[in-house]
């Protein structure tokens, strides 16, 4: 059964080449590489930025950066969405006015590799978001959510050097994404949930990537209770959770987890004797072998 509602494509030609090289051993070798390009956002008339991105989703990806940016508002009614793949060019078209001139001035970079940026009023706005505090994450859900997301085909067990992202809800993988930067993957997502209306309350967030500022303030931003991550956390993003009240989950590999803010919300109702580890093939350390 397909448990997933998105999921990537490791098939996909347009994300993926070829490279010739030589191995530790000096032989030689052919190994998929993960593509990049830019993509040029435009919201109505106005430049705001250019990303590095493996180039699907772009629609989703230009709304959810724009979303978790707060150049748009959940209530914000989009007229049209825009792709020049051509000229790797994307254009969101709002039918409210909008001018960001000051915003863009106040524009600070993140943790978040490539082009990861959050604007400077984005902190200001975590004392306005309550998160809510019935939401649940049952120790069994975690497990098989791990088992599912790092076993499913995926770009990254192709090719490596990529992050991934997923919506979950209670033991269920949802809407999984990838792409060169986790805060690529997370606005993917954001871009999704708004476009197709779906609720934020109930949900659980997953990120290979590290548990770190940026990580938080989006996850918060987008009403999700409870973010996990198999990487580890940096002290900021810990200080946010706590301060947030996000349940933070991190080191999340086979039985193991660490919870460091919102620990309230775990139910523990899963035997570790049973849990089975990681093996090496779906451990994501680094891509297949390249004899596999």
């Amino acid at each position: 059964m397909n448990i997933f509602e998105v999921k990537p494509d490791p098939d996909d030609p347009r994300l993926s080449v070829m490279v010739s090289g030589i191995d530790h051993e000096g032989r030689r070798i052919e190994t998929p590489v993960v593509t990049e390009r830019p993509l040029t956002l435009f919201l109505n008339a106005r430049e705001i930025v250019t990303m590095m991105t493996i180039g699907d989703h772009p629609e989703l990806l230009a709304v959810g950066y724009l979303l978790n940016q707060n150049m748009l508002r959940p209530d914000d009614e989009i007229t049209a969405i825009e792709h020049a793949s051509e000229i790797d060019t994307i254009v969101v078209r709002t039918r409210r006015q909008t001018d960001y001139e000051e915003k863009l001035k106040r524009k600070v970079q993140t943790s978040g590799c490539a082009q990861g940026t959050v604007f400077g009023d984005l902190m200001e706005q975590l004392d306005t978001i309550a998160l809510p505090t019935d939401t649940r994450i049952h120790t069994s859900w975690l497990y098989a959510l791990t088992k599912a997301i790092n076993t499913e085909p995926s770009l990254y067990l192709k090719a490596g050097a990529i992050h991934g992202c997923v919506l979950c809800q209670q033991d269920r993988p949802l809407i999984y994404m990838e792409d060169v930067g986790r805060h690529n993957a997370v606005d993917k997502i954001a871009g999704y949930m708004m476009l197709n209306r779906i609720p934020a309350g109930d949900k659980i967030f997953y990120t290979t990537g590290r548990l770190t500022s940026e990580m938080v303030i989006k996850t918060v931003k987008m009403g999700i209770p409870i973010l996990v991550s198999r990487s580890g956390f940096t002290a900021w993003g810990v200080e946010l959770a706590v301060k947030s009240n996000l349940t933070l989950i991190g080191r999340a590999r086979g039985k193991r987890f660490v919870a460091l803010s919102g620990t309230e919300r775990i139910v523990f109702d899963a035997d570790t004797a049973s849990v089975v580890e990681e093996d090496h093939r779906s451990a994501r350390k680094g891509g297949r072998s390249l004899q596999d």
